[in-house]
């Protein structure tokens, strides 16, 4: 988690805990690095390279992680893990990168690739490991998830190999006496099936650090950095009807109580009976100020014959931020100051798929969250206590705080809605017939008892018109594409294996009760590592 070094609470809280550094040299995935030591139960912080000496300084790990990386550690300028790292005597792991980086700075070799390896490949075990102990042993054969063009050729000294593939003649190396340890391959990812496993054994097993980091923890310390940050401010949470935001406006109500007030912006966009879903459970389970704004008519005023997607984002990211700078302005005459404060349901994936590694902006994927900040005209700052959390974390710390598991195990909407599910122009007609057959779709699956087993299920109305034939009538309609994934973290994914049974009732259902759909699909696209998430 990215540390407020200069929160005294923070420090208070996790002062107590024992800490993994994770460094991160670039890596898409090294967010999923911090994830498993999590899952394992302990505190961890990640630090861009560029901060680490520092970070390393403040924090006083008792283990330091160095992540995977897009650079090769043969360029001149690529970037280096700190010195004091080394020179402390904490237990150090190396993935990918962090191998290749820990081979080049502690005296070995490092090799420009001429055989690459990409995707999944097969480790042969050759020594045992601490880092093995429990897992693997000497002569297994285990699938990884490899990504690499450079590999190491020379082991630095006090070096030993423990684990060899077919293209990385050093896959996994090990000093045991100094507790150093590096691999090839992605231990974080779920491509390889053990490595949550091996990352266990790095932090328990050969750091020894205690399993005495949990969600209530992250409440804790969440709560309190809320209150530091906020101070005596009030703050505007905007629900989109999701479960991010509605956790994030627990959290924040936990923290500031009636400061907080939140904003339902009901755009039009959304599933069917959402918006009196979402009403009931903050006016009448949790008590906590709701204003709801129906702006259906603006929002669908101006997304209506629009068909580029990220244009679609840009407008419902501009009318968001209207409707939410006009509530905040009606709240300012209510004598008790204006809002300070615009707090958001970001998660990891939103940040890391709108900003580059570099801190500029990369391709676009989440337009409709302001992760780069907010107009200055609106004079607030953003809150955004999740930003750290996955997906799977955001439900378990929504339990946590009290939330109905029919509302925190609700498969993830995104913030535009139906509007990009909806590919090509607008309208109110066409929407309608989507969240129609989307409520059909939700259904079916959970009369099958299948909710809870798919990570993410949806119906998209596709821009394609088909010749049909109905009883004895030719028809020209509309195609309904049907998708639903499995996932641990929203990061990787893969299409449900549904009963053709089940699929064959929902397209009839489709098909007779929702006039303008003649033909279902199935999606059954895959989502390997880096790519983006899906909506």
């Amino acid at each position: 988690m990215t540390r407020l070094a200069s929160d005294s609470l923070h420090d208070d809280l996790v002062g107590r805990h024992d800490k993994v550094l994770i460094i991160d040299f670039g890596s898409q995935v090294t967010q999923l690095i911090a994830r498993r030591v999590r899952e394992a139960g302990v505190y961890c912080e990640i630090a861009p390279f560029q901060s680490a000496e520092r970070a390393f300084a403040e924090l006083r790990p008792k283990a330091v992680i160095l992540s995977g990386g897009p650079c090769s550690v043969l360029d001149a300028d690529s970037p280096r893990a700190p010195q004091s790292v080394f020179d402390s005597g904490v237990p150090v792991l190396g993935i990918c990168y962090g191998e290749q980086l820990l081979a080049a700075q502690l005296g070995g070799t490092v090799e420009a690739g001429h055989h690459r390896e990409f995707g999944r490949a097969d480790v042969e075990v050759v020594h045992t490991s601490a880092l093995f102990d429990g897992v693997w042993s000497i002569g297994g054969r285990h699938p990884v998830w490899m990504s690499h063009g450079d590999r190491v050729t020379k082991l630095p000294p006090g070096f030993h190999r423990i684990a060899a593939s077919e293209n990385a003649p050093f896959a996994a190396i090990a000093d045991e006496t100094r507790r150093y340890y590096g691999v090839q391959f992605h231990l974080e990812v779920v491509h390889t099936p053990d490595g949550a496993q091996l990352l266990s054994n790095f932090v328990h097993k050969v750091a020894g650090l205690k399993r005495d980091w949990t969600m209530a923890a992250f409440r804790q310390e969440a709560v309190a950095t809320i209150r530091a940050q906020v101070g005596q401010g009030r703050v505007l949470c905007g629900l989109s009807g999701g479960v991010d935001s509605a956790v994030a406006a627990v959290l924040i109500h936990e923290a500031i109580g009636e400061r907080l007030t939140c904003v339902f912006v009901d755009h039009g966009l959304l599933r069917m009976g959402e918006a009196e879903q979402v009403v009931t459970l903050f006016r009448d389970h949790f008590n906590i100020p709701l204003v709801h704004v129906d702006a259906s008519e603006q929002f669908i005023g101006e997304l209506e014959g629009v068909s580029d997607p990220e244009t679609k984002r840009k407008i419902i990211g501009r009318l968001f931020i209207d409707v939410f700078d006009a509530e905040a302005k009606k709240i300012a005459q209510d004598g008790k100051g204006a809002p300070e404060f615009l707090a958001q349901g970001t998660l990891y994936p939103d940040v890391i798929e709108s900003v580059s590694f570099t801190g500029g902006p990369s391709v676009t994927i989440k337009s409709h969250h302001n992760v780069g900040g907010l107009p200055a005209r609106m004079n607030m700052k953003l809150v955004e206590p999740l930003r750290e959390l996955f997906k799977d974390e955001v439900r378990v710390l929504g339990r946590e705080l009290g939330l109905p598991d029919a509302f925190v195990g609700r498969h993830p909407f995104p913030g535009p809605g139906l509007a990009i599910r909806c590919p090509g122009g607008i309208t109110r007609e066409k929407l309608e017939v989507l969240r129609k057959a989307d409520a059909i779709y939700l259904e079916e699956i959970r009369n099958a008892g299948l909710y809870d087993t798919i990570w993410q299920a949806f119906a998209v109305l596709l821009p394609v018109r088909t010749v049909g034939v109905m009883g004895d009538g030719r028809t020209y309609d509309n195609v309904c594409a049907l998708r639903a994934v499995t996932s641990v973290d929203g990061m990787t994914a893969d299409f449900f294996p549904f009963d053709m049974n089940v699929l064959g009732r929902v397209a009839t259902r489709i098909i007779n009760e929702v006039k303008g759909i003649n033909r279902v699909v199935y999606d059954v696209t895959s989502k390997p590592p880096g790519t983006i998430e899906w909506e």
